[in-house]
This record gives structure tokens, sequence and C-alpha cells, in this order.
């Protein structure tokens, strides 16, 4: 199978999750995506983040219409901080007839270079960047095996989500109705 892996604190996981994973399942050609919920992102140890099976609990409840998304805890069982290089070569050591490729957005790109292993996992699996608003990126200046998910922007974050529901504000739209609810008195 080839299994899309779309890593991330999901805190809240929000439609523009749902809508950038449904691009990068029909575009790759892929049988899955799944949704690696990070315990511990290296690179956000100072953000505070809901309990992992909490955001566990959203991610499955946000994907559970769709037959080809999964939510993972599989970094649950993994040393912290999760590395990603780690995360793969256990998912390749536990599901060897799977191909796996990584979905990382531009801001991820941008600081590819300072990840624990990034070119052991250039080397080994094949990534696709989803530009941010504002990021110029080409294929053309990307090394092999490295691609552009070529979609329309979404202008949806976490932080935003959050930040509104800090002020009271409303975020029907922003996430699943499926948690929109729970979204609003978890944070």
């Amino acid at each position: 199978m080839n299994i899309g892996i779309f890593g991330g604190s999901f805190n809240p996981i929000h439609n523009g999750h749902l809508t950038l994973a449904r691009a990068f399942l029909e575009k790759e050609k892929l049988d899955e995506v799944w949704f690696m919920v990070s315990p511990q992102n290296p690179f956000k140890a100072d953000q505070a983040l809901l309990d992992d099976h909490l955001r566990l609990k959203l991610v499955q409840k946000a994907t559970d219409n769709n037959p080809h998304f999964k939510a993972s805890d599989y970094e649950f069982r993994l040393p912290k901080p999760s590395y990603t290089w780690n995360t793969l070569r256990h998912l390749s050591s536990d599901f060897p007839a799977h191909r796996f490729t990584l979905l990382v957005g531009g801001d991820n790109w941008a600081a590819f270079n300072r990840w624990y292993h990034a070119e052991d996992i250039l080397s080994h699996y094949r990534l696709v960047v989803y530009p941010r608003r504002g990021e110029q990126l080409s294929d053309n200046a990307l090394p092999p095996g490295v691609s552009i998910l070529s979609t329309p922007f979404i202008d949806i974050s976490s932080t935003e989500i959050r930040r509104r529901i800090r002020q009271g504000m409303s975020v029907r739209g922003l996430v699943p109705p499926a948690i929109e609810t729970e979204v609003g008195r978890l944070y």
C-alpha cells in the first residue's frame, strides 16, 4: 500500500487539515493518509498541548467518515521527542509491504535542514511539500524525491481556532461538525 504520513500536533485538527489530506490522497495516488498525532514535536517543545489521547480522539472523530483516513497513535509508543526519521524507520520495519510518503508544510520544509537525519529522510522517502501563503517554492529548486502539492491555499490554523475559542467566538466551519462542540469545551 502507498501510505501518506501527515504528522502534526493537531491541536486541534481542523477543516484545513482534512482538505489538505484529501488533496494529498488524490494527487499522490495514495491508498491511505495516516494522521500521525505527535506527542512532542521537537520544534514546538514550548507549545502547550492538549493531552495526547484527547487530540487523538478528536482526530479519530474528525476522520471517521473517510475510510482512507486513519488516526494514528503510533508515535505515542516511540521515544520523545518525536523525530520523523525514527517514526519512518519504525514504520518501515513494522509495515515492510507499505511505501511511505511524508507531507510537510512549507514552513517545515524551510527548516528541513535542521531536522534530525534530514538527509536520510530525503534518501529513503518521498516528500511532498505544501506551501503556505506567501511562500514561493519551485519544483526545479527541490531535490529529487521532493515535490510540491499543488492545491489552493487553506487559511485555517489551530492557533487561530484556539484564539477564537478563548475569546468566545464561533469555530463553525473551521473544524468538522463532529468535533465542534467538544473542541469548544476543551480549549
